[in-house]
């Protein structure tokens, strides 16, 4: 027996501790779960009165907690309007010229779309730029219609890369399997985008095969002349003998939403500052009649996510005053395209060069207690020497390799990315991409992701230890002096 006892005292098994847990910081965050996950938000889609109680529940939790407003406008403390709007295509025309003679064309054999309110190009001249594989210099596009083989694939990078490179507009053969009425039904399909008042926008056209032989007829060429010339190594573009005049206009639908805005003042503030975000949406009712449960109550997705960034910001505020700001950011409409970040970025309460680091947090509660850190991001910004010094003086452990960045697109940090800012997710859920997974192919953006017993809180309280960390570390002028530079590869 004594044997046996001594063989057990040295096994692993017996040997590591189970991870400390702080119950009352997992209690708090499982109320502030509850509370937004709850049906009386009726899953917090922007515009609607859950979107209300969620602005007034964060308000009053961040005022009480001791934050400022971050907004730094006061006609808007707390809460920064976003704007978001979605477009449908509405009037649709295209007119053909050679040597100023009007060239008719049967109806339904084009369809034009713009990304804006209207937009409108007259009497361009058309480029033939083949399958666009190569982009033609901007001498070459600007001013002109850049005629395009579409062979069948949807593929939008090649239309985006000719109008970044300078044509008017995108005229697009669908010579494959593509029909107009597919182009037109997957654009009204299309989502929110951050509204703008500008009037123009990209210009894409499109053109029936029947169409495009119309307008070749008798210039002694046709489609098949033109997939041919395409496909001859010596490709270069040409101009054909046309000018086109396109015009389309959109039926826009608008919400009105917010981005929420806290602030902690640093105690010798020098101009840097560290932001904490979380994105508060959800879908609201995702659901039809006859199921029984019509709403995405977001409780993982992300109301865990807000409840981390809440309780950060508490702790931060209870301890020693960082010597640098500490924005914390509950960002609107992330589940529709990240917007509300895009819009931060667009309008920031300060400047984004200032931002020495973003953290932010997103589906948080899926690990337990003592499961290392993950960082969604790893390699894309300077940070992640600092991230590990500060995990080592914490104790904390961070995964290998970069299999979370499979998920760097998904998420807040990625628009922030997009504007330069250096920013990555460090949580403990992003460590085992198996267990993500599994949650992802089971209640995720679905009405079962609600509160339900057992719900997994100890990486998510771990999280809110180690971030709040981080944040000190970043506000610290002694040991990140600026925004680190990205390595050299």
């Amino acid at each position: 027996m004594v044997a046996f006892a001594a063989t057990m005292l040295l096994s692993p098994a017996a040997s590591v501790a189970a991870p400390k847990r702080d119950k009352a910081l997992e209690a708090q965050l499982l109320a502030h779960i509850t509370e937004l996950a709850s049906d009386a938000y009726e899953g917090r889609e922007p515009g609607t009165e859950g979107e209300s109680k969620t602005l007034r529940y964060l308000g009053k939790q961040w005022f009480d907690i001791g934050l400022e407003s971050g907004t730094n406008d006061p006609l808007h403390n707390w809460f920064a309007p976003v704007t978001l709007v979605a477009r449908e295509p509405y009037g649709s025309n295209a007119v053909f010229m050679r040597k100023g003679r009007r060239l008719i064309l049967p109806a339904g054999a084009t369809l034009v779309l713009t990304s804006a309110k209207r937009s409108l190009v007259e009497n361009a001249p058309v480029l033939f730029v083949g399958t666009g594989a190569a982009i033609p210099s901007r001498t070459e596009l600007a001013g002109r219609v850049a005629l395009l083989l579409d062979g069948g694939t949807e593929d939008s990078e090649r239309q985006n890369a000719l109008l970044k490179g300078g044509a008017t507009a995108v005229l697009t053969v669908l010579d494959g399997d593509r029909t107009l009425d597919n182009v037109r039904d997957r654009r009204e399909r299309s989502g929110y985008a951050l509204a703008s008042d500008r009037l123009g926008g990209d210009l894409e056209a499109f053109i029936t095969p029947e169409g495009l032989g119309r307008l070749l007829a008798g210039t002694g060429q046709s489609l098949a002349s033109l997939q041919a010339a395409a496909a001859a190594p010596d490709f270069a573009p040409r101009l054909i003998d046309l000018t086109a005049t396109l015009e389309a206009t959109t039926r826009e639908t608008r919400i009105n939403t917010h981005n929420v805005i806290g602030k902690l003042p640093g105690r010798k503030p020098d101009g840097k500052a560290v932001l904490l975000l979380a994105h508060w949406d959800h879908f609201g009712r995702c659901a039809e009649p006859p199921a029984e449960d019509l709403i995405c109550n977001g409780a993982i997705d992300n109301a865990s996510g807000v409840a981390v960034l809440t309780e950060i910001a508490r702790r931060l505020v209870r301890g020693i005053t960082p010597e640098r700001d500490i924005y914390f950011l509950a960002t609107t409409a992330e589940e529709i395209g990240l917007l509300g970040a895009h819009a931060f970025a667009d309008n920031p309460p300060l400047p984004l060069g200032q931002i020495v680091a973003a953290f932010n947090i997103d589906t948080v509660a899926v690990a337990p207690a003592g499961s290392p850190f993950a960082i969604v991001g790893k390699g894309m910004t300077g940070l992640d020497a600092q991230i590990a010094a500060a995990a080592k003086a914490n104790k904390k452990k961070l995964v290998n390799g970069d299999a979370a960045n499979a998920f760097v697109r998904r998420q807040d940090g990625w628009a922030l990315l997009q504007h330069d800012v250096p920013a990555v997710m460090v949580s403990t859920a992003w460590s085992d991409i198996a267990r993500m997974e599994r949650f992802m192919d089971g209640d995720y953006h679905r009405p079962g992701d609600t509160v339900k017993p057992g719900i997994e809180l100890g990486g998510a309280a771990d999280d809110v230890v180690f971030l709040t960390a981080l944040a000190r570390w970043f506000a610290d002028p002694r040991k990140v002096p600026g925004i680190p530079d990205r390595p050299a590869k």
